[in-house]
């Protein structure tokens, strides 16, 4: 894999654990007093930045920031559970595609006998 794609896949899925993090605590602090929800951005960061360098990639800052357009305390658990099942679907994909990677390496490694 090359270096571009290497540093995409570790900040995606560092990006990923993050949001899922948050979510876990948007979820959790979904009746309490004063609660703002958040949300993790690094997408659009990384789609920019995976078109120039490994460095710049790495140096693609994953942001939590307010959820817009709700209130303090207002936390939509249907938004949550979407986008929960949304990131799981994607942290899956890119850890298999981190296997495939490392399966080929194996093979390479092994003098293509798998």
């Amino acid at each position: 894999m090359d270096p571009v794609s290497s540093a995409v896949l570790a900040k995606a899925l560092d990006g990923l654990s993050r949001r899922m993090d948050v979510i876990a605590s948007n979820i959790a602090n979904a009746n309490s007093r004063g609660f703002s929800p958040q949300q993790v951005r690094f997408e659009d960061a990384l789609r920019l930045a995976a078109s120039h360098n490994a460095s710049e990639v790495a140096a693609v800052p994953i942001t939590v920031e307010p959820v817009q357009g709700q209130k303090s305390g207002e936390v939509r658990m249907d938004l949550e559970v979407l986008e929960a099942s949304q990131t799981a679907g994607r942290y899956s994909a890119m850890l298999g595609l981190l296997g495939r990677e490392f399966e080929l390496s194996r093979i390479a490694v092994g003098g293509g006998q798998g």
